[in-house]
């Protein structure tokens, strides 16, 4: 028997949290910490959908406050049928209706498919011969015959902890294999490598909403009188978009630095080779990587605003001092031709 899950995880607004999702038992090797160091799912409701023949188990969860993950699962006779592609495309649709339903955003979403088999005798790579061709087609959605190479490619990350286990990640599916059908801990790592891909992209999205607010305050037409330009100080909105970055920064060494940490405090037990796999192919270094650079010239821009369109205290205290000077010398002036008239009148 063979069972297939897709799940969506998505941002929402709404911040609901219901009672804690109950935690899966490791099968495999796993520090009694780790539960302690990675995001708390939440179960909201749970419901049994039809598709065609099949029943469906729907599950909607949380990560509180700001994401909604919705997972619906099937088992079917094989996972290489004809219409497998067909039914996995009609279960997003129905996850997507549901995170929507929910309070979610289906713009700003990861969807993720887990191919897993199960039922088997020895080593999994017997299973895979013949079938390697379908199954990368499975795991890209893709229903064109593939490149020798690319199929080669596509199944090339894989990690095999026990003898008779296997697991293989592309970008938007996996395939599990277990001979026990025990996936539910290797599945929830999938939905915390998406859920931190999506916090990431959503950050990401901030950051260029912010750099094009504080963009404009670099432009010399947002001063157009030179005389005012001279005494110009951050604005109220430059200064909040400021204090915006400095929460943005917190939050994402908080949230993500926290997170690689307890990652790697696990070391190479099974749950952190698995996940490192996983960020690996998201590339969630990258995104880091640029979420960090993004935080870095928002600052410089923060400063070229500043720089640019203003004059430091000291300057202006000087300006000040000047046309301080100057009015004294306009009022000695004044004071004496008041004098000369009335001494020759």
């Amino acid at each position: 028997m063979h069972k297939i899950t897709t799940f969506v995880v998505a941002e929402s607004g709404r911040g609901r949290k219901g009672k804690e999702a109950s935690s899966v038992p490791p099968v495999k090797s796993a520090p009694h910490y780790f539960e302690k160091s990675v995001p708390t799912q939440y179960l909201l409701k749970q419901e049994t959908l039809k598709l065609d023949d099949l029943e469906v188990k729907v599950s909607v969860k949380s990560y509180h406050p700001d994401a909604i993950l919705v997972e619906g699962s099937f088992d079917v006779q094989t996972i290489f049928a004809e219409n497998i592609l067909d039914l996995k495309d009609r279960l997003i649709d129905a996850c997507y209706e549901i995170v929507k339903k929910n309070g979610g955003k289906e713009e700003t979403a990861e969807e993720y498919t887990v191919y897993q088999i199960t039922g088997y005798a020895g080593d999994p790579e017997i299973f895979l011969k013949g079938k390697e061709s379908r199954m990368a087609g499975l795991l890209k959605s893709e229903r064109l015959p593939l490149d020798e190479k690319e199929v080669e490619h596509t199944l090339s990350y894989q990690f095999k902890y026990a003898k008779d286990d296997l697991v293989i990640v592309d970008w938007d599916g996996a395939f599990i294999f277990d001979p026990k059908g025990e996936f539910e801990e290797t599945i929830e790592l999938f939905e915390l490598a998406n859920y931190q891909l999506l916090r990431y992209r959503l950050l990401d999205e901030d950051l260029d909403e912010h750099m094009k607010k504080m963009s404009r305050f670099t432009q010399p037409e947002e001063v157009t009188n030179r005389f005012l330009r001279l005494f110009w100080v951050p604005s109220k909105e430059v200064t909040q978009e400021f204090r915006d970055v400095i929460r943005i920064r917190s939050q994402a060494i908080n949230q993500f630095e926290a997170l690689d940490r307890d990652i790697k405090l696990i070391g190479d037990w099974y749950s952190a080779r698995l996940y490192d796999l996983l960020s690996k192919k998201f590339r969630l270094s990258g995104w880091r990587d640029a979420v960090r650079d993004k935080l870095e010239s928002l600052e410089d821009i923060y400063t070229i605003a500043s720089e640019n369109l203003g004059m430091s205290r000291i300057q202006r205290l000087e300006i000040i001092q000047i046309w301080g000077f100057f009015v004294l010398q306009a009022g000695w002036l004044i004071l004496i031709i008041l004098e000369f008239i009335y001494f020759t009148r």
